[in-house]
């Protein structure tokens, strides 16, 4: 049977068992944990009694440390040590006998394994089969003759082969298929943690495409953060394998995730066991990425990550000391000689924290570096004003000259979202070419329909249309799709500018300073008599010689300018592009002294800031009907207007 066989029938012994249940959204409960257990009884079946002879023997010393032990016994990084194997268990008659039996062999696995059950919280399955009678049909249709889960075939009488055995790779690629399948099938949760192979397929190439003359054999990290089902890291480890096998090099990868969601972290744990890496599923870490980093001291050759956007992380943030304790240096960092410049964004939405989190554990002493692969929506490119998180992260970015590209995809790509998505491609070691600059890329018109939607996934990418991407990505050219520019064209300037206080009643004519001001509200305050109310007027028009024009390069120079008393009433902010010509002074010259000549700007107010704006780049005005089209409708409307007028008349 093919793998598309196998994980069809095990789709199938969900409606021929569980349909009376479960409600179609929760067989994947019991499907996937069982289809673990299944796989991980039939890989061990050979060893079984190695590792019961091993268990006594150990026993017996008085060894309370038996994992590795027991490992070496079974062959696997994962082992049973109960009495009972799966068919042990499917010939019970009693009910009571089968529950107690099958509890015992779940509580025989190994620690990684005992771990991935208890994320899948199976064991709380047992009483629901059990009441309906279930559970026995369940074994017997795992253990049906017709498939193989075993690595090892299955002969007839004769020797000859009525079965091939089922590889790591094959087990995977089946398991997969059914994580595939369920998600699609509960499209409006998947999509916070399952992102379409095609989208990951993209992501690995951009990362891996553009050094693939420079990997050499050996040893190469991949980390994700926000690992849903794993499916990054795997599809991640397939494409550097591929390739390095093309340049003739042989590469050894190791892969690392964390995942906060139980299930999911579960499923990318039993995903990588019952591959064979169960080395790699000891790397998968249970928890917040955000508040209990999990590698807090590695370097990573390669990052993918789809994290969470527009969700809150509030509670990860009030776990690591609030916007004004936090110290950690992933999110606290220097920069443009501010010790203490900040990468804390709003705690309604963690998705850009997650990419300062992998910008940390960037290689910095080999000369490849690290690159990155991370999907976000469109807030992350203009969100939060300068000098705030999201503008800092996006500075500390592109003023690191980090940013390789950024490439808008198609609408509907996700499974629960329609929004529009975008892939950044960063490294800390970007080739000649790329420095200084950065590439946008609008490849939100390369993709092929999907014939039926899958929640609001309507299209996808085909390998021409992933090829078309990357193409122009290591093209690096200026095209239709494909625009480049300085690192400063994303920056500005935030300018405060103020106009002074005129007081109605005294002299509108003059400008007054703070000192001034405060010693009249106090003669004000004072006098027993009548005294004229000091409010403000905003008088507009010719303005005193003395305050005309002050834009101050630093208070040092202009040191009269700020003790003017300002206006907050008239107070507004100009945003001034890094790459005009004659910087701050020049714009305000030209485009606010004509308009306010009195007006000026605190020095200490201007802030830097950062945005990106696909829409400003890529942006197609449709042409204009011609008069004569727009006439002609109007003229047609108003003969049916008309028409419907007589009748009514009529």
């Amino acid at each position: 049977m093919t793998t598309l066989n196998i994980s069809s029938f095990i789709w199938g012994i969900a409606d021929d068992v569980l349909r009376d249940v479960y409600v179609r959204g929760k067989y994947r409960d019991v499907i996937l944990p069982m289809t673990v257990i299944r796989r991980l009884d039939a890989v061990l079946e050979s060893t079984k009694d190695a590792v019961l002879r091993m268990k006594e023997q150990l026993d017996a010393a008085g060894i309370t440390n038996q994992d590795q032990a027991l490992r070496q016994a079974s062959g696997e990084a994962f082992y049973n040590t109960s009495p009972f194997r799966l068919r042990d268990l499917a010939s019970r008659g009693r009910q009571q006998q089968l529950k107690g039996d099958f509890e015992a062999y779940l509580d025989g696995f190994s620690p990684n394994v005992q771990e991935v059950l208890e994320k899948f919280k199976f064991r709380s399955q047992i009483p629901t089969l059990m009441d309906a009678d279930a559970l026995g049909f369940l074994l017997e249709k795992f253990l049906d003759s017709s498939i193989n889960l075993s690595p090892r075939p299955i002969l007839n009488g004769d020797d000859s082969v009525r079965l091939e055995g089922l590889d790591n790779h094959g087990m995977g690629t089946v398991f997969e298929e059914l994580i595939r399948r369920f998600n699609e099938e509960n499209n409006e949760e998947a999509g916070e943690h399952f992102t379409p192979r095609d989208v990951v397929q993209l992501m690995a190439r951009l990362i891996f495409l553009p050094v693939s003359g420079e990997i050499r054999s050996g040893t190469y990290l991949v980390y994700d953060g926000a690992c849903g089902t794993g499916g990054m890291l795997t599809v991640a480890e397939e494409t550097l394998t591929q390739l390095a096998a093309e340049q003739d090099k042989e590469v050894s990868v190791h892969l690392y995730g964390q995942e906060v969601n139980p299930e999911t972290y579960a499923i990318s744990k039993a995903d990588l066991i019952l591959k064979g890496e169960g080395v790699e599923a000891d790397n998968m870490q249970f928890g917040s990425t955000l508040s209990a980093d999990a590698f807090p001291a590695r370097e990573f050759d390669f990052m993918l990550s789809n994290p969470p956007y527009g969700k809150s992380w509030k509670t990860d943030l009030e776990r690591m000391g609030g916007k004004s304790g936090i110290k950690d240096p992933r999110f606290i960092v220097e920069h443009s000689g501010d010790p203490n410049y900040s990468l804390i964004t709003r705690s309604s939405d963690g998705q850009m924290v997650f990419l300062a989190n992998m910008l940390s554990k960037v290689k910095q002493d080999t000369p490849m570096g690290s690159r990155i692969a991370e999907v976000h929506n469109g807030s992350s490119l203009f969100t939060g004003d300068a000098g705030q998180g999201e503008s800092n992260i996006r500075r500390w970015i592109i003023e690191n000259d980090w940013l390789e590209a950024i490439v808008a995809l198609p609408l509907n790509m996700f499974y629960n979202t329609g929004i529009a998505t975008y892939i950044w491609v960063l490294s800390n070691r970007k080739s000649a070419h790329r420095q200084g600059r950065v590439q946008l890329i609008d490849a939100t018109q390369w993709f092929r329909p999907l014939r039926k939607n899958l929640g609001n996934k309507n299209c996808g990418l085909a390998d021409e249309d992933i090829k078309r991407i990357c193409d122009a990505f290591l093209a690096f050219e200026e095209t239709e799709q494909s625009k480049i520019f300085p690192n400063e064209a994303f920056g500005y300037w935030k300018v405060t500018v103020e106009r002074p206080l005129r007081i109605e009643g005294i002299d509108p004519e003059r400008v007054y300073t703070a000192k001034e001001i405060k010693a009249l509200k106090e003669t004000s305050e004072r006098s027993e008599t009548a005294q004229p109310v000091i409010r403000k007027i905003h008088t507009r028009g010719t303005e005193p010689d003395a305050i005309h024009g002050l834009f101050p390069a630093t208070v040092k120079d202009k040191p009269g300018v700020v003790e003017h008393e300002p206006d907050t009433d008239l107070r507004d902010t100009e945003q001034v592009s890094l790459l005009h010509d004659g910087g701050i002074e020049e714009f305000l010259r030209r485009e606010v002294l004509p308009y306010a000549p009195d007006a000026w700007y605190p020095v200490d107010s201007v802030k830097v800031g950062y945005e990106i704006s696909f829409t400003r780049h890529f942006y197609k005005p449709q042409p204009l009907r011609p008069l004569e089209e727009i006439r002609a409708d109007i003229l047609a409307l108003e003969r049916e207007t008309e028409g419907l007028l007589a009748e009514i008349v009529a």
